[in-house]
């Protein structure tokens, strides 16, 4: 058995054991690791990016253009339809009756005219021998003359006739999709009532809102990139043209540009525009991971060369474009900087480096 003297002394060589391990593990503790990238020299664009809206330069409102009862209505909303299909029916009875009115009467006066005809001739034929004189012939070639345009004139009121019945047959005027129908079977519709409207989006047209204070930069023709949430595609246009009057509500220009023939794309969805101002080449460039806020500013943390330790460097930054960032100053092409990582170093700190990325920031 241990007396109380020994006992204090057992425990103090237990603590001082306990403490000596302590240190021991702390020793061997291993820098934190981290990945690095090299600084490299790029060309970045000065953009100026915006949301708009696509408008559909073909949607047509399809109106009576005679009056009449509908028959048929053979489209619904959401229908697509071809050029020259058929939508709906008015009866046609009506303009039946006066085209048959309008053919007899054509008909009763070329009968006239041809019974005319004949008179003339036997006059000319009497005034040779003078049994008549000249003004009997003159009289029957102006009833001749008369007839003609009589004839001339009730073709004409046939042929409008005949066009007004054609109009009972309402065709679609375009490729296209039934975009709301106002009309039903057994509706009376009058010359200009709206029946349907249909909505092409083969052509349409991008209205988008720039800030007046880039409006000196832009200019009609100028190349500008367009995409759509309804379509995975970007496409390249060019601006139309640039509305003469600034908003009073957003003091912006509104620019426009056309879209033709592109699937998915539907009016009325939002468009994102992005039009190139300028191209600023050899910049120095390294990922956003690496630059980190400190309370000195935007810092970005240097490799030394042995790879063992890191330098913090004050930046400044400039253009941010698809995961980089433009550095202005602070940080040379070709220098090593921490890319995974940089938030968790301070000035001076051990590091033990991981792996090397050669290109961009992993995404």
């Amino acid at each position: 058995m241990l007396n109380g003297t020994e006992k204090l002394l057992y425990v103090a060589l237990v603590l001082l054991s306990a403490c000596g391990k302590q240190e021991e593990v702390a020793k061997v503790v291993n820098p934190p690791s981290v990945s690095v990238i090299t600084a490299k020299q790029a060309s970045m664009e000065v953009r100026e990016e915006t949301v708009g809206s696509l408008e559909g330069l073909m949607d047509p409102t399809i109106a009576a253009e005679v009056s009449g009862r509908v028959l048929k209505v053979q489209v619904r909303q959401g229908q697509h339809v071809k050029k020259g299909q058929e939508i709906a029916l008015l009866n046609p009875v009506d303009y039946q009756l006066q085209r048959r009115e309008a053919v007899s009467e054509v008909s009763r006066l070329e009968a006239l005219l041809n019974n005319q005809k004949r008179l003339v001739e036997r006059n000319a034929r009497l005034v040779e021998r003078n049994f008549i004189s000249q003004i009997v012939l003159d009289d029957v070639k102006t009833q001749e003359i008369a007839l003609h345009r009589q004839l001339e004139g009730a073709k004409s009121r046939l042929a409008t006739i005949e066009h007004n019945q054609s109009k009972t047959r309402l065709l679609s005027p375009m490729d296209g999709t039934v975009e709301s129908r106002v009309v039903s079977e057994g509706d009376y519709v009058k010359v200009g009532d709206p029946l349907f409207q249909i909505i092409s989006n083969q052509r349409l047209r991008a209205h988008l809102p720039f800030p007046e204070s880039i409006a000196s930069h832009i200019k009609p023709g100028l190349e500008v990139r367009l995409s759509s949430p309804t379509s995975d595609v970007e496409i390249v246009s060019h601006i139309r043209e640039l509305k003469p009057a600034i908003g009073a509500g957003n003091r912006a220009i509104d620019v426009l540009a056309d879209v033709e023939n592109q699937p998915g794309w539907h009016a009325g969805a939002s468009v994102s525009g992005v039009i190139v101002l300028d191209v600023r080449k050899d910049v120095v460039v390294v990922p956003e991971q690496s630059v980190v806020l400190r309370p000195a500013g935007e810092v970005v943390y240097a490799v030394s060369q042995d790879q063992a330790q890191v330098h913090q460097r004050i930046v400044h930054t400039g253009l941010r474009q698809d995961g980089m960032v433009e550095i202005i100053e602070g940080i040379q092409a070709g220098e090593q900087v921490v890319l995974d990582g940089a938030a968790f170093l301070t000035d001076g700190a051990k590091i033990s480096v991981q792996k090397e990325a050669s290109g961009k920031a992993d995404s």
